[in-house]
Formats: structure tokens, sequence, C-alpha cells
């Protein structure tokens, strides 16, 4: 096997440009061919980011409210964006971290509802939205549970999976440590999920049918910090965010971490959290104390650019994306090579 071109590569923080300004919730983007970036906003839709860095919020539903309180009545009551993909025709598939639902949004900015439920019952917390190359879409939900801080602790393990198709939509996994985002290897066959209160990478075999089977460990069994959100890049290494503790990591085909950034450098902060974490006594105030000034709170890794060798970095609690080069492309998304996605 080739060397793997990630080898000895280490990224300085300071060393990071960014695209964007007074961004709110930057947690998932999206990249295009030409070099287009989308990125989820708390306002209540998307930011399209040009490649002459000019950007354009474009909200769901009603124009975005005006005043910070009235933005955070919003945020808290109604729509977050969160993980997102795109649909075939250039449509926005938003998995709703507020409203609990799988909506589609127009690049105009209106919206509609895809799921809201499964099985009769509400879905949940909805994470994250995947579609794959036969257009069926995977959702993640990381809890049922309405209270996030109650949710986020060693024994509760309640996410799951979900998988849209011309069947309808059911789920195929269940009993995930907080589900956060997915991916699918370059040949479908292995779906992998990240269970950020379980610190691991879980990876299942993909079935013909969307079955998910063999259930297993990828990577380390325990990273030690909560992980959030991953991508590949062309080679199978698999790149991953460490949140709170604010660090790109990489899984190679062989398994092994390796640390590709590290903006928390073990803070005390750090040490802080994960300890009331593993004692159940995780609050609101020690998640806030985390964070570095680089993309506090990392939460994305996304390849774009022309060539996919742009790495930018979502984070929940940012206000800009910052990027770095790789040495090496990332995987190309399902919509990279769709002749039809429209270009509005």
């Amino acid at each position: 096997m080739p060397s793997n071109p990630i080898d000895g590569f280490e990224v300085d923080p300071a060393s990071l440009a960014s695209i964007g300004r007074d961004l709110q919730r930057p947690e998932c983007i999206l990249a295009e061919a030409d070099g287009t970036i989308w990125s989820a906003d708390a306002r209540g839709g998307v930011v399209r980011i040009a490649t002459d860095g000019s950007q354009t919020l474009i909200a769901q539903g009603d124009a975005v409210p005006a005043s910070a309180t009235e933005q955070f009545t919003r945020i808290v009551n109604d729509t977050l964006p969160n993980g997102m993909a795109f649909a075939r025709n250039g449509d926005i598939l938003i998995a709703n971290f507020g409203t609990d639902r799988l909506e589609v949004m127009k690049r105009t900015g209106e919206s509609s509802v895809l799921y809201d439920a499964i099985n009769g019952r509400p879905f949940g917390r909805v994470n994250f939205v995947l579609r794959d190359s036969r257009d069926r879409l995977w959702l993640t939900v990381s809890t049922r549970v309405p209270d996030l801080i109650m949710s986020m602790t060693p024994s509760v393990r309640d996410g799951y999976i979900a998988l849209a198709d011309e069947k309808g939509i059911r789920i195929v996994a269940d009993g995930l440590h907080f589900t956060n985002e997915i991916r699918l290897d370059a040949k479908e066959e292995w779906l992998y999920a990240v269970e950020t209160c379980g610190m691991r990478v879980t990876r299942f075999r993909v079935a013909d049918d969307g079955t998910l089977n063999s259930r297993e460990t990828y990577g380390p069994d325990n990273h030690g910090r909560m992980i959030d959100g991953i991508a590949f890049d062309s080679f199978g290494n698999l790149w991953g965010t460490h949140i709170f503790t604010d660090r790109i990591f990489a899984i190679t085909p062989d398994g092994d971490l390796r640390i590709i950034l590290d903006d928390d450098r073990d803070s005390e902060a750090g040490r802080q959290l994960l300890q009331a974490y593993a004692e159940e006594q995780l609050t609101p105030e020690l998640m806030l104390a985390c964070g570095s000034a680089l993309a506090p709170w990392m939460a994305s890794v996304t390849f774009g650019g022309p060539d996919l060798s742009t790495v930018y970095i979502g984070s929940l609690r940012g206000t800009t994306i910052p990027f770095f080069r790789s040495p090496v492309a990332g995987a190309p998304p399902v919509h990279w090579a769709d002749q039809r996605l429209e270009r509005r």
C-alpha cells in the first residue's frame, strides 16, 4: 500500500485563514465544485458564501428576527439548522435540531417538512442527514430525551439511525450513544457513525436493502474526548473533530489515530468537562468554559475547493469558518458528480 499522505502532517492553528463573517453557529458546511460554500446558520437557514467572498443569508420562511432577543427565542423554540446535504435537484436537506424534523429548503428560502415522525412518534433530536448515490436519505437522531444536558451522560444510549427510501422511513440502528454525523465509504459498503458521548466511531455493514449489521468500533475504542463530525479523504482516512476540546483527528485505514490540529492543548477547562461528564455532573457552565479562539466547539470538517483539498472547519460557537490546505483530497461527496445539481 502506498504511504499515507497524512504521515507527519500537522496544522499550526496560527497558520489558518478564514472565510465568512458574523455567522451564527456555522455547524455544518457544504462545498460545491465551483468553490461556493454553504453554512448552516442559527438564524434559521443557511449562509451562501460565493467565491468572491460575498455572502447571503437565506432564511427559512419568514424574515429573520431583527433583535437579539427575538433571534434567541427563535433558536430555542423554533428552527435550528444542524446537519445538511444537497438533494439531487440542488435543494438543501436540513436536519433541524430545533424543530426535530427533516426539512427541505429551496435556495430561495421556501421550506417544507419531509419527515417529522417515525413509527407514529416524534423523532427526538434530529442531528444529521446524508444522501447516498441511490438517493436514499440516512438520518441520525442523537437522543429521545428532551433535555440535552440530561441526555449527554454515560448512561443514556437512545440515539438511532433512520433510513428513508421508496418504502418510507424506518429505524435501521438503535441504542447509539448520542448519534451525530454519519458517512458512507467510497463503495457505500459501510456506514460510519459518530457516537458523541460514547467517544468513538461505530460502523455498520450496509445490506442492499439498507439494513445495517456487523456493528463494530472503528479505530480507538475510546477517544477520551467527545466527537462530532467526520469526513473521508480520498486515501481512506476518516477525519473528524473533537468537540469542546477542539481538535481535528484522522483515523487511518489501519485504525490508527492521528492528531491533525490541536487548539486545546489539554486545557484545564477541557479536563474539568470530561471529568464532570464521567461523573454525570455535566453543566452548561462547564461546557461554555470550553472552546478555543479558532473555532470554538469544533463540529465538522468539510473538504472543498475545486480540487477538494481545502479543509473547512465548522463550529457551534464560531462566527467565521477557518480553513487550511490538506496534503490529500477529500472523497468526492455524492453531489460532486451529480450533473443534475440545479444551480440557481
